[in-house]
């Protein structure tokens, strides 16, 4: 049994203990503390969000709800906790794609299905860009895959991980381009986006909210939006897609869902619910400090998201040749 395996089932185990039993059936909604699991760590974008949604839903419901982080185990520690408590409501997940699109594409014991997880709506988006270090020889997308045909295997890419959008996003190129690069894993976005900056690495598919400022301050050169629409705030980039790489997309999101089983009825009110905070001041203000756009999607619609996104990085972790581990 690998490490990671083990550690699955420890927590397994202890999400029995963890969670509290479902409420009776006459009990009104909240009736006590609701718990938003996060994968990741205090500060990142995806804590972020969910605790703007946890103070406005501690107002609008007079219960408390909190925000509890669980990082690490490429975020299915915390996916599979959700994935085994009860369908309530007591316990939501809010996670970017990779727990709730293509993480079992990737690992062979996640433990959880992300299908079956119950959507509530997409909190938000933001569209990824490919920045490259500012003393790359190559000045547009052309060039770029110019470069690294005749240069096989001397281009080199960051991401947060094996598994990540940014590796996904990079294996998209090759497999579209037909170039062959170097991945670089870094333990999260900022060490990755500094080392593009000072030159280590060559490239970097990143987030318009922290890129798009060295990109005005000169530090780095912008390829291409990965978006099928140019970003407002960079109007002068291209997509990917008029670049030279026809419907090339990778956009970073934030979801909200609940377990399995969860009632469609109590998935609706907590929609309704939050979609009105996404909509309200207080929280259009921080989404739009951090560059995102508002999501507020319906259930149904989350769900159709979701599954488009699955089968666009299944067929990219396909054609890429990258195996589970």
């Amino acid at each position: 049994m690998s490490r990671f395996a083990g550690l699955i089932g420890c927590m397994a185990v202890a999400s029995v203990a963890l969670w509290p039993p479902s409420s009776p059936a006459q009990e009104a909604y909240p009736s006590r503390t609701v718990k938003i699991v996060v994968p990741a760590v205090a500060g990142s974008t995806t804590d972020t969000l969910a605790r703007v949604v946890a103070d406005q839903l501690s107002q609008k419901w007079g219960k408390a709800t909190i925000v509890e982080n669980i990082p690490g185990g490429a975020m299915n520690i915390a996916a599979l906790g959700v994935a085994r408590a009860a369908p309530d409501g007591y316990t939501l997940l809010v996670a970017p794609p990779s727990p709730l699109s293509f993480n079992h594409l990737l690992y062979r014991e996640t433990g959880y299905e992300p299908s079956k997880f119950v959507p509530i709506t997409m909190l938000a988006k933001i569209p990824n860009v490919l920045v490259v270090r500012k003393d790359l020889a190559a000045a547009t997308l052309q060039e770029l895959i110019d470069y690294g045909k005749a240069n096989p295997g001397r281009l080199t890419y960051a991401s947060q991980g094996v598994g990540s959008t940014a590796h996904l996003s990079a294996a998209q190129l090759e497999v579209q381009t037909g170039i062959r690069m170097v991945h670089v894993p870094y333990r999260g976005a900022q060490p990755a986006l500094t080392d593009v900056v000072a030159g280590h690495v060559d490239m970097f598919f990143d987030t318009l909210a922290t890129s798009v400022p060295l990109y005005r301050d000169n530090k780095v050169k912008l390829m291409g939006v990965a978006d099928l629409k140019r970003a407002g705030v960079i109007p002068e980039i291209p997509t990917l897609s008029e670049a030279g790489l026809p419907g090339f997309k990778s956009i970073t999101w934030f979801g909200l869902v609940a377990p399995p089983a969860t009632p469609a009825a109590l998935a609706e009110k907590i929609n309704r619910d939050v979609v009105e905070i996404l909509h309200g001041k207080d929280a259009g203000d921080v989404l739009r400090k951090m560059s995102l756009e508002t999501g507020a999607t319906a259930p149904a619609e989350t769900a159709r998201f979701f599954a488009e996104e699955t089968a666009l990085w299944s067929k990219v972790i396909k054609e890429a040749g990258i195996e589970p581990q």
